[in-house]
């Protein structure tokens, strides 16, 4: 018996979807669907592929649907009500580039599919468990409680499912494993998990801060801004979009894909090589940090497009942590594949790469709540 969860991610002009049986977490049919100006048209399409592939969706449970922020609102998956869908749409200035797109997917699923559950799982959600002091920023009183200015973190999702997986390699209970584990991506971000839950994450309010990213810059001086606009005119929108969009590896090499970081930085160019540095060294130093607000670490967990296939990138930064016992396997870093460890023998603990299942977790997540395992 098939346990189907139809999942989908829209962005404002894309649509990806999976097809997932979850009792066998296989993946049955996927895909993207670009250049989309009707987010109706694009799931019918999509429906249209699964079908032409042969797959009936009468035996759907659940649609698992992507939703970039939740807030402070939501700390786990929720059914979408007419209220839950408010509330998404309450936090669109949280994340204006990012909501809309997902309440567009979320009103065409649901005029396709109106009697089936409908689950908006939210990349904040796992960083909810993060205590005060880590997600509480020192502004004016007025900024926290009014407009909601605080850490929220993303990659939730990610990381949730990653921390799972290395906890189960360690044959360790999650409740009592410490991680850090590295989302490296396009958008990079770091967490600090304890017992299965988050305590702390490097990106804040917004997916800007913290890592180096591909086009991101992470953190910057609170005062550049106002710099800026004093000795260069330059307003808060182009501000914003600077460093969002012209940063990260883009600014310093001007080049956002980390490959061709890589291939320029072995054939000795500065710009590649600088950036590959400051990469590097902002990652060694939120190591460290979370390293020792943990107090311990049982493994360092690599996931994402470069933390799963950027070999150099690990082997630089676990040599540069030696003081945590780090010792590379440089066989098994440069030439293995799928889930594994990556130092050796004598290392004090293990560094691990694991490839991220967003998709299965979003289903995941949503048969549990479906079923009554998970509360709303």
């Amino acid at each position: 018996m098939t346990s189907l969860v139809l999942v989908i991610n829209a962005g404002s002009s894309s649509l990806k979807f999976q097809l997932i049986d979850v009792s066998s977490r296989a993946t049955l049919v996927k895909g993207l669907i670009e250049r989309v100006t009707d987010h109706g048209a694009a799931l019918t399409e999509a429906l249209r592929r699964i079908g032409a592939d042969g797959h009936d969706l009468d035996g759907l449970v659940a649609v698992g649907h992507r939703v970039v922020h939740g807030g402070a609102s939501f700390s786990d998956p929720a059914v979408i009500t007419a209220e839950v869908r408010a509330e998404v749409e309450r936090l669109v200035p949280l994340a204006p580039l990012h909501n809309p797109a997902g309440l567009l997917g979320i009103d065409a699923a649901l005029a396709a599919f109106p009697d089936v559950p409908h689950v908006a799982v939210f990349d904040t959600a796992f960083h909810q468990s993060m205590p005060p002091a880590a997600h509480t920023y020192a502004v004016p009183a007025a900024w926290r409680e009014e407009l909601r200015v605080r850490r929220y973190g993303f990659h939730g999702t990610s990381i949730g499912y990653v921390s799972r997986r290395a906890a189960a390699l360690l044959g360790r209970p999650v409740d009592v494993t410490d991680l850090v584990v590295l989302h490296l991506g396009n958008g990079c971000s770091a967490a600090a998990v304890h017992a299965g839950r988050s305590v702390d994450t490097s990106m804040g309010m917004t997916p800007l801060e913290g890592l180096v990213m591909g086009t991101r810059s992470g953190d910057v001086d609170p005062a550049l801004g106002a710099y800026l606009e004093r000795v260069a005119g330059l307003d808060a929108a182009a501000y914003d979009t600077a460093l969002n969009k012209a940063s990260g590896l883009l600014g310093l090499a001007g080049a956002s894909d980390f490959r061709e970081i890589l291939d320029r930085r072995a054939a000795g160019d500065p710009d590649a090589s600088l950036a590959f540095d400051v990469v590097v060294h902002r990652l060694v130093k939120y190591v460290g940090a979370y390293a020792a607000e943990l107090g311990r670490v049982d493994a360092l967990v690599f996931t994402g497009g470069i933390g799963e296939h950027a070999a150099p990138l690990r082997a630089a930064l676990i040599e540069r942590l030696t003081l945590l016992g780090l010792v590379l396997d440089a066989s098994a870093n440069e030439t293995g594949a799928g889930e594994r460890s990556i130092t050796s023998r004598e290392s004090r603990i293990p560094a691990l790469v694991i490839p991220t299942n967003e998709e299965l977790e979003i289903a995941l997540q949503s048969v549990r709540v479906v079923s009554g395992e998970m509360g709303d």
